[in-house]
């Protein structure tokens, strides 16, 4: 029995046109197409005048997992099952890595059809150095979590991508210029590629005065990869103690913040306690 094989199929950003033919084609023609909004995979197909031969099904995060069985029946079976999320590359911060890492281990033939990712775009347009990057997914969302985040890029060379809600956006530049200081370059890319798209450049504390008003839209923020530098322990004072009154443990927000900076984890955390005491 021949094999069937998976598409990841990337969905424009916003704007239709920038939908392939072969996604069209692939969207057309394919036995199953497993989509994160069914609704959404309509309103795409009807504005590329596709009409789907195979079934629907709906394959967002609560589902994902129950949903595997089928879909790798229908691949084994010989069918070609396509994946479409809301908006740009399948398994990038959206359902799919999981279907993939399924595929992999059965050994059945896994493809993509490349185009529009929010991540490359938004480093594209952020002015920053692109030679190297890290993604970073979505902010976290729990302010403590946040702060601890928020540090482990203190020191990160590479220019860094993530998403945020737009409701939380205030917040969290506000805590990036008290964890990175104000002076960090970043970029906050907005509705990417839609009627509205804006891309906001400047330092944290400029874009934390910005969105403090509030922002709306999908968001993409870029930031600036750190200079190097030569760190003390008093220098790194602050950071620990943010990191406690933020829920941590002192024990172990010490630690970590050493071991990344390469300070002695003991007279952190004794410098930690003197300062307490002043």
């Amino acid at each position: 029995m021949t094999q069937g094989r998976l598409i990841l199929a990337a969905t424009p950003l916003g704007d239709v046109r920038d939908a392939s033919p072969r996604l069209a084609e692939a969207l057309a023609e394919a036995d199953v197409i497993a989509a994160e909004d069914t609704r959404r995979l309509r309103s795409l197909t009807t504005a590329l005048a596709v009409t789907p031969r195979g079934r629907v099904v709906s394959f967002y995060e609560d589902v994902e997992t129950a949903r595997l069985p089928g879909l790798l029946e229908s691949l084994h079976a010989g069918e070609t099952v396509v994946l479409v999320t809301d908006a740009g590359m399948p398994s990038v911060s959206d359902p799919g890595f999981r279907l993939v890492a399924a595929c992999v281990a059965d050994d059945l033939p896994v493809t993509c059809l490349p185009g529009p990712s929010a991540v490359t775009t938004a480093l594209a347009l952020s002015g920053l150095p692109c030679d190297r990057f890290c993604f970073e997914g979505f902010a976290p969302r729990k302010p403590g979590e946040r702060t601890k985040w928020l540090s482990s890029l203190r020191d990160e060379p590479r220019t860094a991508v993530f998403f945020e809600s737009p409701h939380r956006l205030g917040s969290l530049l506000a805590d990036a210029v008290s964890v990175l200081g104000g002076a960090r370059r970043a970029a906050v890319c907005r509705e990417l590629t839609k009627t509205y798209e804006e891309v906001k450049r400047g330092t944290l504390s400029e874009l934390a005065e910005w969105a403090s008003e509030g922002v709306r839209g999908e968001i993409t923020v870029v930031l600036s990869g750190a200079e190097p530098r030569s760190v003390s322990v008093a220098d790194l004072v602050d950071e620990v103690s943010a990191r406690v009154a933020a829920g941590e443990r002192l024990k172990s927000a010490a630690a970590e913040v050493a071991e990344a900076t390469g300070v002695s984890k003991k007279e952190l955390y004794d410098a930690v306690l003197a300062s307490r005491v002043k």
